[in-house]
């Protein structure tokens, strides 16, 4: 289990599309401080992670935008997705690496 801070850094998400008509995969770092999670450069990103590691966050680029759950151990983590993205609706699954 982590304790306050145990989930900071930048994290490295790659973002797989899995149904819709969404074929790009994207990576967006993300940075974790504390229980807070931000955007580390392109796009708005706002949402938590708790001490044990579950996390949930809603990506804006420009009119697209998706949400995200999943959890975080050590050094990855991963999840599912679902969204808009350049006006198609999109579901996928996440990748998260600690660089």
């Amino acid at each position: 289990a982590g304790g306050p801070g145990a989930y900071d850094g930048t994290w490295n998400v790659t973002f797989s599309p899995r149904a819709g008509n969404c074929s790009s995969t994207n990576t967006v770092p993300f940075l974790v401080s504390g229980t807070r999670v931000s955007s580390a450069g392109g796009g708005k990103v706002t949402g938590g992670v708790s001490r044990g590691g579950a996390v949930s966050v809603t990506i804006t680029v420009g009119a697209s935008w998706a949400n995200g759950s999943g959890r975080l151990a050590g050094n990855s983590g991963a999840g599912r997705w679902s969204g808009v993205i350049t006006g198609d609706r999109c579901s996928g699954v996440w990748q998260a690496i600690r660089s």
